[in-house]
């Protein structure tokens, strides 16, 4: 059954490819929606790219005709900008105000009530990432749904870069023999993919287990190449932090990704691992850390001073790190060490479009808040020689149009798991406190 699919603003400002995600069927886009990209076109940021791009592919497919006519799509659908409000009074009577949100939902509406008196109506859905929108559209009686198409994996579905498997002792003491075991005579029904690490555990109930990590042809698993020994003073704490050193030491995987909740280790097991390597062992000309200047909550506005001076408040977590690893005990000394070592940048990530990066151990901070495009750009940027790392908690995210499912970091995570350049390991267990901990499960 043919379907018609009306599209909020936000669908259009997260992904302006989302015209052609609807196949066969026929996508609305309400005159309010055009108003409201038009006044986001300027923006400097990642929604006025967007709000840009939707203008030029409009102004392409008015080639092909009236965009109020309606246009067809090369996915043989067809698109159409309604300016048609005849149901709006219906909307103003359940909900008063008369808003652009409530503009959308008359439009929906209208077609809904369209649809009923014909002998085969079609659907009409209401597309839109914003919640309450959708519960209005819900108590107007219209079928609404969020925009799914750039989710990379299910809730429940991620790609954790670890598992436990219960094996028959035999299989243990295999491993410790010949130190690797093949994947095939294990007759998993799943993949195992490139850099993921396994904990063997004895299905008859003793206390015998073994950590190995899939090699990068996914043919067979192997002993982990590092002992657990301090790097820059950090020692790992659980099973998955080695996992995490395993990756952030190992030369020859250009591109780690880690997640993991507030206080699991993340950043400063990163810093450390870039020290060693850039400070200790020199395979890397410098350690670049860098962060989106995403606000949690409501911004403080300009702040004064030169750029070092405007990015301290945003990069503050990163010295927080640094002057635990450097040991520092006045306020002020870590300034006077970096100054010194000249090796170390901190960095916003709105200064990395356009640069090409060789050489260098990267460090991308907080990046559930990036999309996925943001994500492309800072990876595309890495160059000869060098090493990134991506990190966060797609749990917690300030970005008003992602979610778990659809940030550039997931994204990045599921899209490269299967590539034997790049790892990933999920943090599951709090080490900053026992209150962090609590607060990271219970809040």
């Amino acid at each position: 059954m043919r379907k018609i699919f009306v599209l909020d603003t936000n669908v259009l400002l997260h992904d302006p490819g989302a015209i052609y995600a609807f196949d066969e069927h026929e996508v609305i886009i309400p005159a309010v929606v055009l108003e409201e990209i038009d006044s986001k076109k300027r923006n400097a940021d990642e929604i006025g790219r967007n709000a840009r791009t939707v203008s030029r592919l409009l102004d392409q497919l008015r080639e092909n005709g009236h965009l109020h006519s309606g246009v067809a799509l090369y996915n043989g659908g067809s698109l159409k900008v309604e300016l048609n409000h005849r149901s709006f009074l219906k909307v103003q009577e359940m909900f008063g105000e008369i808003s652009n949100d409530n503009r959308i939902l008359a439009v929906a509406l209208n077609y809904h009530m369209e649809e009923t008196v014909k002998d085969e109506p079609d659907q009409v859905v209401l597309v839109s990432k914003d919640v309450l929108v959708r519960i209005k559209a819900d108590v107007l009686g219209l079928t609404t749904q969020d925009y799914l198409s750039d989710r990379t994996a299910g809730p429940g579905d991620f790609y954790s870069g670890n598992l436990k498997l219960k094996v028959h002792p035999s299989i243990i003491d295999e491993f410790y023999s010949y130190r690797f075991l093949p994947v095939k005579p294990l007759n998993l029904s799943y993949p195992l993919h490139p850099h993921e690490f396994v904990i063997l555990k004895d299905e008859m109930g003793s206390t015998k287990s073994a950590l190995l990590k899939v090699n990068t042809e996914g043919t067979k698993l192997e002993p982990l190449y590092l002992s657990n020994e301090a790097v820059w003073g950090i020692c790992a704490r659980n099973a998955q932090q080695r996992m995490a050193l395993e990756l952030l030491l190992n030369d020859d995987i250009p591109l780690v990704t880690i997640t993991g909740k507030a206080g699991t280790g993340k950043t400063l097991l990163a810093l450390a691992a870039g020290l060693l390597k850039v400070e200790d062992e020199h395979k890397y000309k410098k350690l670049l850390i860098a962060r989106p200047v995403v606000p949690m909550g409501k911004d403080i506005g300009y702040l004064p001073g030169e750029k070092e001076e405007k990015l301290r408040p945003w990069m503050q977590p990163i010295y927080d790190n640094l002057e635990f690893l450097f040991d520092t005990k006045k306020s002020g000394d870590i300034d006077k060490i970096l100054m010194g070592l000249g090796s170390i940048q901190v960095e916003a990530l709105t200064y990395i479009r356009g640069r090409s990066i060789p050489g260098q151990f990267i460090i991308i901070d907080e990046a559930q808040n990036l999309s996925r495009h943001e994500v492309k750009t800072i990876v595309s940027r890495v160059g000869e020689g060098s090493k990134i790392i991506l990190m966060g908690d797609p749990e917690q995210i300030d970005h008003p149009y992602l979610d778990a499912s659809s940030n550039g970091l997931t994204y990045i995570v599921e899209k490269f798991k299967q590539e034997g350049i790049s790892g990933h390991i999920t943090l599951e267990k709090g080490e900053r406190s026992k209150l962090a901990q609590l607060a990271a499960d219970l809040l």
